[in-house]
């Protein structure tokens, strides 16, 4: 009988490649979202890779969508054996710009969604005696940076969840990882953003200093060889390893900060990163009229229907 799993955000982006790939790998996948509008597209996702998805509708932030989206899965496949938590959307801008129905908004989905999904999820580990965990983070829950306080305050926060959730529930047979992706081109850097509303008003103090760090976001992902695949392959790993890890972290920029922070002494690395990333950000490279466009890769969204998400949280 082939182990089941049930995947947050799986419309786009990270969920879908997940998604995806492990269904390839022999997995009975229940790829959840929170609109309908996801359906078709994750349908015909499938039907490209000749995998067999079985779409939920599971919107994170309602306590009764989510019980009846586990109970769905208990009721297909008697067990869940694996939760992969993708779901989560972006907020962009520096912190005066952002309004506190935003940051509330973000903490909703990204954090407390995650958590009321997994506390759905362990009783039935428990019951099992088995289970996995996987909470997608991201390299921000690591290492943060300009025009992202929210959204890497929403990381770092699960990451301290992750950390202590695993040292909960292994007496359970219960794994808990963390994958840790750095900057990758998905629906969330094209479809939606995730930009706050005051962050793009040049009355803003720090309007010039946001779309110069826009432009070098794009600049960056444009040259990024990391894809939502890479992604999907470390949760494949965290689900597979006969012992996981606690972290997996996807690409090797990311993984270069990381053990730079370890091996420098005291606060060097701090004052290193941290004076070339004001200096890259406020220096007047760049004209202030307006956000640049992010011109994408062809056949990047490879799914006819991605014009209908637009709008849609990623």
């Amino acid at each position: 009988m082939s182990k089941s799993v049930l995947i947050t955000g799986a419309g786009s982006g990270f969920g879908l490649a997940c998604a995806l790939d492990l269904a390839e790998r022999g997995w009975r996948v229940f790829a959840s979202f929170p609109h309908a509008g996801y359906h078709d597209a994750v349908i015909q996702a499938a039907q490209t890779r000749k995998v067999r998805l079985e779409p939920l509708l599971l919107d994170v932030t309602d306590p009764a969508a989510i019980g009846a989206a586990v109970a769905q899965v208990i009721d297909a496949h008697g067990r869940i054996d694996a939760l992969v938590n993708s779901a989560g959307i972006g907020l962009r801008g520096f912190f005066e710009d952002l309004a506190d129905d935003e940051i509330r908004r973000m903490f909703d989905v990204n954090v407390f969604g995650t958590m009321n999904v997994v506390r759905a999820v362990l009783p039935h580990m428990r019951a099992a005696r088995s289970g996995r965990v996987v909470l997608i983070t991201s390299a921000g829950g690591r290492i943060a940076s300009m025009t992202i306080s929210a959204y890497c305050a929403g990381k770092f926060a699960l990451e301290g969840f992750g950390e202590s959730l695993a040292l909960e529930v292994a007496p359970f047979g219960i794994q808990v990882s963390l994958v840790e992706p750095g900057l990758v081109l998905t629906p969330h850097f094209t479809i939606d953003r995730g930009r706050a509303r005051n962050a793009s008003r040049p009355e803003s103090p720090y309007y010039r200093w946001f779309l110069q760090h826009e432009a070098m976001v794009d600049a960056i992902l444009q040259q990024r060889r990391i894809t939502p695949i890479h992604v999907a392959q470390a949760v494949a790993r965290a689900l597979h390893d006969r012992r996981p890890r606690l972290r997996y972290v996807v690409g090797w920029r990311v993984q270069l900060l990381l053990a730079l922070r370890r091996l420098l002494p005291g606060e060097l690395f701090e004052r290193i990163y941290s004076r070339q990333v004001i200096k890259r950000v406020t220096a007047p490279t760049m004209p202030a009229d307006g956000l640049a466009d992010l011109r994408l890769p062809e056949n990047y969204l490879d799914r006819p229907q991605a014009e209908e998400l637009r709008g849609l949280p990623q």
